[in-house]
């Protein structure tokens, strides 16, 4: 098939190689336009422009869908189908109508939970038990089309936005390739999605990011893992030359009970409304490396009882 491919971060590139290696035609690749990042602050390419690179694609980066102009240019890609995988902008009516086939997204949760955003983030902060992607043909509507497929992944305790983005990569790329090879047969059904259960997964903000110890612990550990790797929860304390922020990656519940926000021993367990949270990963703003619970109680000559705000 001819596809139109559309997408960003690393999270879509598996699925780009995989319909390139499965012999679909990628008449054209849609990426956001290369930004600033780095202490150079350099030009950078999208993950999803590097990849199309590597395969010969066309790629174009438009900083916006809307008008004729942008119209007729997806027009002439004479696309069968587009692909969406966390493209980052929205499709005008104009562009969902082109191709013959109408344009399919991979979406980062199971559908109608975590419309939105950020899906993944949202599911480990609200501490889901289960997750997975879906193909969805698009409509106007925000993730509010029908789905076609769903594979589904557990949330294991302790597992980190970063390691369910991770793990479901593979899983959508995959998804995806099967549900453009039933659409090809004419075997690609869909169902609308449930009115019931909707919930929307907004843009994480960094004020979000502070921990908050009077919550129970449980949702302590949820939120931390759910930001990690980024922006990465954080609480701030004094090392002696004024209040140091230090982000935390991972986190699991423990045994303990203290006034919210006590270290509780040297693994750098730490009290909460309920219950307690031990801190396994921990960055000092400044600091390259992540440190375990016990290095980071060394390196910052942190004692039990003493407190994190």
């Amino acid at each position: 098939m001819r596809v139109v491919f559309m997408g960003t971060p690393d999270f879509a590139v598996p699925t780009l190689a995989r319909l390139a290696g499965d012999g679909h035609t990628i008449a054209a690749v849609y990426t956001r336009a290369p930004a600033r990042a780095g202490r150079g602050m350099a030009l950078r390419p999208s993950p999803v422009q590097v990849m199309a690179e590597s395969l010969g694609a066309p790629v174009l980066t438009p900083v916006s869908l809307k008008g004729a102009d942008a119209a007729e240019t997806f027009a002439g890609h004479a696309a069968d189908v587009a692909v969406v995988v966390a493209y980052g902008m929205l499709l005008p009516q104009a562009i969902l109508d082109l191709p013959r086939h109408g344009c399919l997204n991979l979406h980062g949760s199971l559908l109608p939970r975590w419309r939105g955003a950020a899906p993944i983030q949202r599911a480990v902060m609200a501490g889901d038990g289960m997750s997975g992607v879906g193909v969805m043909r698009m409509e106007a509507g925000l993730d509010t089309g029908p789905v076609a497929m769903e594979a589904r992944l557990p949330i294991t305790p302790g597992m980190t936005a970063g390691d369910l983005h991770d793990a479901l990569m593979p899983l959508g790329a995959d998804l995806m390739a099967r549900a453009l090879e039933a659409l090809d047969r004419g075997a690609l059904t869909f169902t609308p999605q449930a009115e019931a259960g909707v919930l929307y997964a907004h843009k994480i903000t960094n004020d979000e990011a502070r921990i908050d110890w009077s919550r129970p612990a449980r949702e302590v550990a949820n939120h931390i893992n759910g930001l990690s790797p980024f922006p990465g929860a954080f609480f701030e304390a004094d090392f002696g030359k004024g209040p140091e922020r230090v982000k935390v990656l991972a986190a699991k519940t423990a045994s303990g009970s203290g006034a919210p926000g006590t270290l509780l021993d040297t693994e750098a367990t730490v009290a909460c409304g309920t219950g307690a949270v031990r801190l396994r990963a921990l960055r000092r703003a400044g600091k390259g490396g992540v440190a375990s619970g016990a290095e980071f109680m060394r390196g910052a000559h942190r004692t039990p009882g003493m407190g994190l705000a």
